[in-house]
């Protein structure tokens, strides 16, 4: 079964407010077995436009991704980032097919 994942590009306007937000995410994270593969780190936009902050996080599957996203810890969590930051977040299904 592919894996899921949240693809979260950010600009954070006040990082002192967006601590809150760090450390009250991973209580949902954990409950749906999400674990952090990029977190920040240095990175390049090459094309299109680029975000400050990158992050990307590995679920079981898309159903937990999705079920993650929609809980209620993560659900009010989102009030806690929003007037911080400035974020899009893509969830998407891994490919285990054959490679190309």
């Amino acid at each position: 079964m592919a894996k899921g994942y949240w693809i979260p590009h950010l600009d954070v306007s006040d990082p002192e407010g967006y601590k809150a937000y760090m450390a009250a995410t991973p209580e949902a994270h954990r409950k749906y077995h999400g674990h952090v593969l990029v977190r920040g780190g240095t990175c390049e936009t090459v094309e299109g436009r680029g975000r400050a902050r990158n992050v990307l996080r590995e679920f079981p599957d898309y159903a937990a991704a999705l079920a993650c996203y929609n809980s209620p810890e993560y659900q009010a969590n989102i009030k806690v980032r929003q007037p911080h930051s400035v974020a899009e977040i893509i969830i998407i299904e891994g490919y285990d097919g054959p490679q190309p």
